[in-house]
């Protein structure tokens, strides 16, 4: 087998990938003219459900039944993975009375899956069969089928299961979609299920969730410059703002303000802060979405936005701080 594949050319190894995404392509839009009003009822059934959706195969099935469980809790609908060969050994107590059941299997025809569906129809389940043989054991024998049409797979011995597993997973984000669009899930539901994630940071995280934690460099326009590199040094935020007595905003100096006036020389000890400092700098409210932060630092080429409302300074929020939270 080693010498047969140094033997393909780059040519040949390029035409096996585009062939593999080929027959996948074509698996889809078989997938896709399939749908029915089972598929309808199924998402019905599962929207009324009172319990949780079980969902179970063997083999590579288990994988992609694994997956489909991840994206339906992560949009709001609850679910399990149940082996089906350890459901027939001691785990079929994990369903309940309410649940609905999605058997995944190519064939519909597997030994554990024989031994399964029976159990589960004792026990007055819904059962839905995600298969590609409408007439097998488990097409036969389902109240709903989720029809997965499969002509071959991928690979040259039509055995390892690539277009049906790929068909499969798509229908699981089909059903996923579709409940997400019944449900009306909305990105703030999205957040409450990923809120350890960047995705999740992107639709919760808030520029006050940030800025309170930094120092809140600030001088007065008349300060010296002396004074004003001690203010940007020892706050570490590479900025300090000019504010009036009332904490009105007034401007900004940056670090890179103060190269820009040692570059154009003369005696800067006898400049104040105003002389130096940007007016109407770049700002951001508290309440703002800290990912709208990133996008003006972005836009902008800067590093650190002012923390403002209604004219008044309330602190800096720098990149790091997006940095750290994951969002670049």
């Amino acid at each position: 087998m080693i010498d047969s594949i140094s033997a393909l050319s780059n040519a040949q190894i390029l035409e096996i990938g585009q062939r593999t995404v080929g027959i996948e392509i074509a698996t889809l839009e078989a997938l896709k003219a399939s749908l029915n009003e089972d598929f309808v009822a199924v998402v019905r059934e599962i929207i009324d459900c009172r319990g949780r959706v079980v969902v179970t195969g063997v083999g590579k099935s288990a994988l992609i039944a694994q997956k489909i469980v991840a994206t339906l809790n992560s949009t709001g609908t609850p679910a399990l993975f149940l082996h089906a060969a350890d459901a027939i050994h001691g785990d079929l107590g994990m369903i309940r009375p309410n649940d609905v059941v999605i058997c995944l299997s190519k064939s519909g025809e597997t030994s554990e899956i024989r031994v399964l569906v029976p159990l589960v129809k004792n026990m007055g389940n819904l059962l839905v069969g995600m298969v590609s043989n409408r007439a097998s054991y488990l097409g036969r024998n389902s109240n709903l089928i989720l029809h997965t049409p499969v002509e071959q797979e991928a690979d040259p011995n039509n055995l390892a299961p690539t277009a049906s597993s790929t068909a499969q997973t798509a229908m699981g984000d089909a059903l996923a979609i579709a409940l997400i669009a019944l449900r009306g899930f909305t990105p703030q539901d999205f957040a409450q299920y990923h809120p350890g994630g960047s995705l999740g940071k992107q639709l919760y995280l808030r520029v006050k969730n940030l800025y309170t934690h930094n120092p809140h460099p600030a001088i007065s326009p008349a300060d010296s410059i002396q004074r004003t590199i001690l203010e940007i040094t020892s706050k570490c935020l590479g900025a300090t703002v000019v504010i009036d007595e009332q904490h009105t905003l007034l401007g900004i100096i940056t670090d890179g303000d103060l190269r820009r006036m040692l570059e154009r020389g003369g005696n800067f000890l006898e400049l104040c802060a105003a002389d130096i400092m940007t007016a109407s700098p770049k700002t951001i409210e508290p309440d703002a979405m800290a990912v709208q932060a990133l996008e003006l630092m972005r836009h902008h080429h800067i590093m650190q936005l002012v923390v403002a409302e209604e004219g008044k300074y309330l602190g800096i929020i720098h990149i790091h701080d997006l940095i750290r939270e994951g969002l670049v």
